[in-house]
């Protein structure tokens, strides 16, 4: 039956990720929060991904002080964030203290739903996560939504998502996410999906779509999600939508009005809001952060089934080793690796290890005479199970004899939170429990911006404190 469509408008977070690098500052989204609070969306990620890397390495914020802002703004509006399962807002596992503790002040400071993922569905990569969420967002409604990473391959048929999404539901997902990265999802198979999966769920488990623009379909997969019962869509607003963005919200708004889908949103309270992020969108192509390029249409991305991030930075490792003309075999070796790994879905950071060992197997002129630590850890099973079994034959190849494990990676690692709080207190850099957390995701990251932040409320080093965290 028909029913009316909530909304999470990515604007604040993975709008500009996937177009700006993630490049907004807070004072940027400022002038028009209340604004958004007002629309009426279901909610607005603001938080999570690369949102945490980008704050300290490049903005000089305290990402911990952003949430803080938004949520003294967004009254009414639950703000969503990204986590990625047992690799929280980092890239290698954590142990469980370590989630715990990050998914608590999350919630503390602001958050109200968690997107969760694991790059390689492998449940127990998010086992962790979902009971911390459970435990900690019961008080205050938080909602946990459990994503599945949706690609392409011989393992990822109806029943294999399916059943995934079933095993979320056990887990406790209050939502189930289908998470399309790439857009590789087309409109006639996300009715397909969609009608599978609200069979499959129990009434009360709200379904959600991500998809991107990449290749040009995202706004018909999201209205044929919408025909088959889809309850939430995301979207972003025009002037950072589309292409590797997300659809834009005031086309779909317009698109439902005066039907049973009808969103309820007010096209008018878009428009000064999206007057402002044209702004902002303008801003951040003069500092060169927003190329115009990333919101054409990519059919390479349908072609290749290689995300359009993935092929910039396969584009990039080329250039850097003088072998740009090397491209198309590189592409035709991404699916190989893939293939031998188990047929991991592209996702950070599988996409980055399958795409960076392709780079190396074509340019080294044989395949797998250099193999990555994160390739040899993707075959050791170090990042979780793979969908499908691994080629023998080229483990054997890499692994060179070290074992491989079938248990949950977090499970070899010891409690961390206490030893990286000991070593920041010692280096004098502590004034929160959320450092210790912005410590553990990045280090080197962290580290450099204590340094600043101190030099700029102690006055211990002006120099530094009249830059950024790293100058340019």
């Amino acid at each position: 039956m028909a029913k009316k469509v909530l909304i999470m408008d990515t604007i604040l977070r993975d709008a500009h990720q996937s177009q700006a690098a993630t490049r907004m500052r807070t004072e940027q989204m400022i002038p028009v929060l209340e604004q958004l609070d007002d629309v009426g969306y279901y909610s607005l990620e603001g938080w999570g991904g690369a949102t945490f890397d980008t704050c300290m390495r490049f903005l000089s914020e305290d990402p911990w002080e952003r949430l803080r802002t938004l949520r003294r703004y967004l009254k009414k509006t639950p703000i969503q964030m990204l986590l990625r399962g047992q690799n929280l807002l980092g890239y290698r596992n954590y142990a469980d203290d370590l989630v715990d503790k990050l998914v608590d002040k999350c919630f503390e400071n602001g958050i109200g739903v968690i997107r969760v993922f694991d790059a390689l569905n492998d449940p127990r990569n998010i086992a962790a996560s979902m009971r911390a969420i459970k435990k900690y967002g019961a008080p205050v409604h938080g909602v946990c939504e459990a994503a599945i990473s949706y690609t392409t391959g011989p393992v990822y048929t109806l029943d294999y998502f399916v059943n995934l999404a079933k095993t979320y539901e056990s887990m406790g997902a209050d939502n189930i996410c289908i998470k399309d990265m790439a857009n590789l999802l087309l409109p006639f198979e996300a009715y397909e999906l969609v009608t599978a999966l609200k069979k499959a769920l129990r009434p009360e488990t709200k379904l959600h779509l991500h998809t991107h623009n990449t290749t040009g379909t995202g706004d018909m997969v999201n209205l044929m999600a919408i025909q088959a019962g889809v309850d939430i869509v995301d979207t972003a607003l025009s002037p950072l939508a589309n292409g590797t963005s997300q659809p834009a919200t005031e086309s779909l708004v317009a698109t439902l009005q005066g039907t049973p889908y009808d969103t309820g949103i007010d096209l008018a309270k878009l428009i000064p809001i999206a007057a402002h992020f044209k702004k902002v969108a303008a801003e951040l192509e003069k500092e060169g952060s927003l190329n115009p390029k990333v919101r054409q249409v990519d059919v390479n991305t349908l072609i290749y089934q290689v995300p359009g991030g993935m092929l910039s930075n396969l584009m990039n490792q080329l250039k850097k080793a003088g072998k740009e003309d090397k491209l198309p075999e590189v592409l035709a070796e991404v699916p190989n690796v893939r293939r031998d790994c188990g047929y991991p879905p592209l996702v950070t950071p599988s996409s980055q290890i399958v795409g960076t060992q392709a780079v190396m197997n074509v340019v080294m002129g044989e395949r797998y005479k250099m193999v990555t630590k994160e390739t040899r850890d993707l075959f050791a099973g170090k990042y979780g199970r793979v969908p499908m079994p691994i080629d023998e034959e080229v483990a054997a190849k890499v692994l060179k004899g070290e074992p491989r494990i079938d248990h949950r990676p977090a499970d070899d690692l010891a409690p961390e939170y206490e030893k990286l709080k000991a070593e920041l207190i010692e280096k004098g850099f502590y004034t929160q429990e959320e450092d210790v957390l912005s410590y553990a995701s990045f280090p080197e990251v962290a580290e450099n911006f204590f340094k600043w932040r101190k030099a700029r409320t102690e006055g211990v080093d002006g120099d530094l404190a009249k830059t950024g965290v790293y100058p340019v």
